[in-house]
């Protein structure tokens, strides 16, 4: 690479050389790209359709995709989504939705056919952080380095899976930095990173877009002034948001104010100040979450930072500061908290990550922290398997291969830390690869399924005994989503009170309850239609007199 330049100037000109020479370079590019890409579309399809929908997005972003592929041709159901039974659907934009409904059309419904477009996207966006690193990096190896971390990110590996919107959410804006970089030296590409806003808008909202746009805004006027001044980015910001402010105008054409007061208000602004559960959480939620699910990548982490601090003048430092310090601050000053929010800060952590793996490929020595980190998450993992081993029958046949691969990675790469190898990078993100692999093909990588009953046992019972589009009430105080996608049916939880209301009408009432609320209510002259013993025996019953 460095034929032709003095040693001392071959960092300094590399670019320059990959400009002279730049189909060499180009070719490695795309196979560089096309491995990431199916390594990321293997890791993340992998068992993707093992385990039911979760709630609460998931239930609902499949319910209003199923509507979208339901509905009669010249409904604009596609245009104006639809949740249950024709209700307007006014949380995000349909863009998503409506990529999922194709992919009903193409392959059924299913778990697969929900999550495989979010997959997708999700795996797309490895290679195209890899691509920002060879833009703002001058070896190669930072950018892979910054990629492959990304990639064997649990948040990252984990959401990105789930029908959610997250992930298309960190492909577009990494794409949409990627063209910025792009843009530098033509211009024209400054187009993609417009469209690539409005691609965010018609995801998650405006909300998401302004602040996202925010970020790449002070970037520019940071780093790369001049480029305010080219029409082509004002241009492609046009040519992407008009999409979205088309669709958010004739939602309220079509449904006035309400949806302002609902989109605007409700799921959007009111969010800032107001928390969407009675609960809230501390301004270093988000510090708390990064710490506890970004291991082992976390202990090279504070070494990025310091890292990009010292070089803050460097264009990649401003990039990185202004991505995760910017997105950071904001989530976290907001009232409402959701682990998934910060999904689109770890391309950015990422990274930092990757700046500071690459410095000591280049030093061939590593810090002293990282080999004592290291070496306690190997004694770590050792223990929690010889504990659940030897002492308790606890841990299910499924797990013991995950941790004892996990061990094995981290001993290794202690080892070839303590040895002052640099080989142990390639050795930890494949062996945190591997581990990552078995999670996703076994039944605990989502295990917010058990935090509740399994809807579809008792999502077959409803829809056996139940006509359809009928609504059921339920003693169970929360909503379930994705029962109401499996069994078709409204699931509308209510109180004792109101339970005895509607039991007492003249209209057919249908109950989902427990042994423990019929005890609790006494309700007379029932008839029971089905029984699912789940976690806690469900019933399914309605007033006798309604029968035939």
């Amino acid at each position: 690479m460095n034929k032709g330049f003095p040693k001392g100037y071959r960092f300094a000109y590399g670019r320059m050389y990959e400009e002279i020479y730049g189909y060499k370079f180009f070719a490695q590019d795309n196979l560089y790209f096309v491995g990431l890409l199916i390594a990321a579309v293997i890791l993340y399809t992998s068992g993707l359709g093992d385990l039911p929908l979760r709630d609460w997005d998931e239930g609902i972003v499949a319910g209003v995709a199923r509507n979208i592929r339901q509905a009669s041709p010249g409904s604009f159901t596609w245009l104006f989504p639809t949740i249950n039974y024709g209700e307007p659907y006014w949380n995000k934009p349909p863009l998503i939705h409506a990529l999922i409904a194709i992919s009903y059309r193409l392959f059924g419904f299913s778990e697969w056919s929900t999550r495989i477009v979010p997959a997708l996207l999700s795996a797309t966006s490895v290679p195209f952080l890899y691509l920002i690193g060879r833009e703002i990096f001058i070896r190669r190896s930072a950018a892979i380095f910054s990629a492959l971390v990304y990639l064997t990110l649990l948040p990252i590996a984990r959401h990105g899976r789930v029908a959610m919107l997250d992930g298309a959410i960190a492909c577009w804006f990494c794409l949409a930095i990627w063209c910025l970089l792009r843009g530098r030296q033509h211009a024209s590409w400054l187009l993609g990173a417009g469209i690539s806003m409005g691609l965010i808008c018609l995801t998650k909202g405006m909300m998401m877009g302004v602040l996202l746009g925010s970020i790449i805004l002070l970037f520019i006027f940071w780093a790369y002034p001049r480029l305010l001044h080219s029409h082509y980015i004002w241009w492609g910001l046009m040519l992407g948001i008009t999409p979205a402010i088309a669709w958010y105008g004739l939602q309220y054409f079509r449904y006035g104010t309400q949806f302002l007061g609902i989109s605007f208000g409700t799921q959007t602004f009111s969010r800032i100040w107001k928390p969407v559960s009675s609960g809230s959480s501390p301004p270093w939620y988000y510090l708390l979450e990064i710490i506890k699910y970004t291991l082992p990548w976390l202990i090279f982490l504070p070494s990025g930072v310091k890292l990009a601090l010292k070089s803050r003048y460097a264009n990649w430092s401003k990039l990185t500061l202004m991505w995760t310090g910017v997105y950071l601050l904001a989530i976290s000053l907001m009232a409402t908290k959701l682990p998934w929010y910060v999904i689109p800060i770890y391309p950015g952590l990422s990274l930092l990550i990757g700046v500071s793996l690459d410095q000591t490929w280049v030093r061939r020595q590593a810090p002293l922290p990282w080999t004592i980190a290291c070496s306690l998450l190997a004694v770590i993992c050792w223990g929690i398997v010889l504990y659940h081993k030897l002492v308790t029958t606890f841990l299910e046949i499924e797990l013991m291969p995950i941790l004892v691969v996990m061990a094995l990675g981290f001993t290794l790469t202690s080892v070839l830390l303590w040895l002052n190898s640099r080989y142990f990078i390639p050795v930890i993100i494949s062996g945190f690869y591997l581990t990552l692999l078995l999670l996703f093909n076994s039944s605990h990588w989502l295990w917010e399924l058990n935090e509740a009953f399994a809807v579809k046992p008792v999502a077959e019972m409803l829809k056996q005994h139940t006509p359809p589009q009928v609504k059921i009430y339920t003693t169970y105080p929360h909503l379930r989503p994705s029962l109401e996608f499996y069994s078709d049916r409204v699931i509308v939880p209510a109180t004792d009170q109101q339970i005895l209301q509607y039991w007492q009408g003249e209209a057919p009432v249908y109950l989902l309850v427990d042994q423990e609320a019929i005890n609790r209510l006494n309700l007379t002259s029932q008839q029971q239609l089905g029984s699912e013993a789940n976690e806690q025996i469900w019933q399914l019953i309605t007033q006798r007199k309604n029968l035939p």
